[in-house]
């Protein structure tokens, strides 16, 4: 599993950087392909110019891909990937799907995107916990207004949903959520309606990129954000991807895709624990290991029976 936006954190990826050459060039790659300096800001920040779409998103994605390839290095292959929106970029790139720099171009022109796209059509998201996704989807119809949209960005759990929306209509949908008996409704810092209709204009304009883009039908299946289905063929993936901007993230269905197919370890590989904590709370049963620092992946490692990381 491969953590998006909000997982980032000052100083993620250093261990790894400075301890292994590997890591070092896919930092040196990424710099090079978009002219700024992932690695200073990841390890430095400072923490506002991190939070920045333009720089998180690709921070993410070269620390989780980074953890990925230790893992692979070890002999560790998983028999599914997926990831968090911006994950899913990652998630490909581990499935031999998609090539490490097309990602960074990729992702970068994804993040420019959508930031202009908060720009051009301004929009908020709220995070409600205590309400069904059907009782979260009445909120949203209820809220809604001509030029003033609201709906379901991301299914994270079945008691915890992101929306996304014009800011009238996300302001009116957090009143109607209390109304409803939510437990808590929180609004989130972000620069745009992310995973909603106002972000067409990015949709659009990434739309092109990833028709053009050399993406190969995946060696391990990805469940997918927009369908919560696995998915190989390349067809689907690139439409699925151009999708994926203005679809809610159907994170919930898909860790429930997993274990309906038997999964019964999963590895979040990247920044923070966001998923790891989110699986938690939907399926006791399944182990759930993190990948994130040096010590994290070394364990990993060792717990899935292979030979230990150099520490």
């Amino acid at each position: 599993m491969f953590p998006g936006q909000a997982s980032q954190y000052v100083g993620m990826g250093r261990d790894l950087h400075d301890r292994y050459p590997q890591i070092r060039t896919l930092y040196r790659q990424a710099r090079e392909i978009i002219g700024a300096d992932i690695a200073g800001v990841s390890f430095e920040g400072p923490a506002e110019t991190l939070k920045q779409t333009n720089y998180t998103q690709l921070a993410i994605l070269v620390h989780s891909v980074a953890v990925a390839s230790l893992l692979n290095e070890q002999g560790i292959h998983p028999d599914y990937v997926a990831g968090h929106s911006v994950g899913e970029y990652a998630a490909l790139v581990a499935a031999g799907s998609l090539g490490f720099e097309e990602s960074v171009r990729l992702v970068r022109l994804r993040s420019e995107l959508m930031h202009e796209a908060g720009q051009i059509q301004p929009g908020t998201m709220a995070a409600v916990i205590g309400l069904s996704p059907r009782e979260i989807d009445e909120v949203c119809r209820s809220a809604s207004a001509e030029g003033e949209p609201v709906q379901p960005a991301n299914f994270n759990s079945p008691a915890q949903t992101v929306i996304a929306g014009a800011v009238p209509a996300v302001e009116r949908a957090m009143d109607g959520a209390r109304g409803a008996g939510a437990k808590r409704v929180v609004p989130l810092k972000v620069s745009g309606a992310f995973h909603s209709e106002l972000m067409e204009h990015a949709r659009q304009g990434l739309a092109e990129a990833i028709e053009k883009a050399p993406i190969a039908r995946a060696e391990t299946p990805v469940v997918a954000n927009v369908t919560a289905r696995a998915v190989t063929e390349a067809d689907d993936i690139r439409r699925l991807l151009i999708d994926q901007l203005t679809s809610p993230v159907r994170w919930a269905e898909s860790m429930q895709t997993l274990a309906d197919h038997g999964v019964d370890t999963v590895v979040e590989a990247g920044p923070g624990s966001v998923l790891a904590g989110l699986m938690k709370r939907m399926h006791r049963g399944v182990n759930i290991l993190k990948a994130d620092k040096l010590e994290d992946v070394a364990a990993v490692a060792e717990t899935l029976g292979q030979p230990a990381l150099e520490r």
